[in-house]
């Protein structure tokens, strides 16, 4: 069993929780995620890393609660414990692997929609330490939904926030922020990381691709057993037949085709609509 030693409310249905996992805690590389499953009755959660503390034996996750398992995560607290927690799995970000000299003389930007923030953090950071300079774009519908945006700024060297309303930072998409940075205030970049919603990624991955910026995207997303057997995270990279789980979950946002990704993305909606429900009708008839 692993104990949650610490949980956070971020914002509306969004949450953080520290579990104690130290052998996880002592492997984690960024990029890298988790399978949860938080009781008897629950599912394989796929979950990217936000932040790990190998010395206090502690792995944070950030979980928007929208489906049964999720839900049923976030009804729990401080002192209760998840019944599995596997990891890390999955390959680690390309860049921890690189030569650290040849990797300071590159300019990264990191591109995080909604919960994206959390897998983007620890690559930040990683950087950060590093001596790699790294520019941030957050972005969210509402300033209500702007997450982790104190911590990003302390492992940053810019942090930007945009918002679909408008109503904190930058009025608009993250690609308007994008083209607003390279073609409006002249920056350069050797390297973009996008995280987030498949959709956003997809078009994130259209302009950088105009802006000729080679692209990272994790696709995360459209997981569910995380271990490569189920087949619902099967996807085309350029040519080739790829599993997030086991080849990724990063890729070439180049080359990745969104739309067959999109269509995996809905082929449980269903299922889980259904699971959601009925755990809703559930909590309401435990609650009266």
């Amino acid at each position: 069993m692993y104990k949650i030693v610490k949980k956070e409310i971020l914002a509306p249905n969004i949450f953080s929780m520290d579990i104690l996992a130290p052998r996880v805690a002592a492997s984690a590389k960024p990029g890298q995620f988790l399978i949860i499953i938080v009781d008897e009755k629950g599912e394989r959660v796929p979950l990217t890393i936000c932040d790990y503390n190998k010395d206090e034996g502690t792995v944070q996750i950030v979980v928007q609660a929208m489906g049964s398992s999720t839900k049923r995560l976030a009804d729990m607290v401080e002192g209760d414990s998840l019944k599995d927690f596997v990891g890390p799995l999955g390959v680690p970000s390309e860049f921890v692997n690189e030569d650290i000299e040849e990797l300071k003389k590159k300019k990264y930007l990191f591109v995080a929609g909604g919960v994206g923030t959390a897998p983007v953090y620890p690559q930040v950071r990683w950087l950060t330490e590093r001596g790699v300079e790294v520019d941030v774009i957050m972005g969210a519908k509402n300033k209500e939904l702007v997450i982790l945006e104190d911590k990003m700024k302390s492992v940053a060297t810019n942090l930007y926030v945009a918002t679909d309303d408008g109503s904190y930072g930058f009025h608009g998409l993250v690609t308007n922020y994008i083209e607003e940075l390279v073609e409006n205030q002249g920056k350069e970049y050797d390297k973009c990381v996008a995280i987030g919603p498949m959709i956003m990624m997809k078009f994130t991955a259209l302009t950088t691709k105009k802006l000729n910026i080679p692209t990272v995207v994790s696709l995360n997303p459209i997981m569910v057993d995380g271990t490569g057997m189920c087949g619902a995270c099967r996807v085309t990279v350029g040519d080739e037949t790829k599993f997030a789980c086991v080849h990724g979950p990063e890729f070439d946002g180049h080359l990745v085709d969104f739309d067959e990704a999109l269509k995996r993305q809905t082929q449980y909606k269903e299922e889980e609509t259904e699971l959601s429900e009925a755990y809703n009708h559930k909590t309401e008839e435990a609650g009266e």
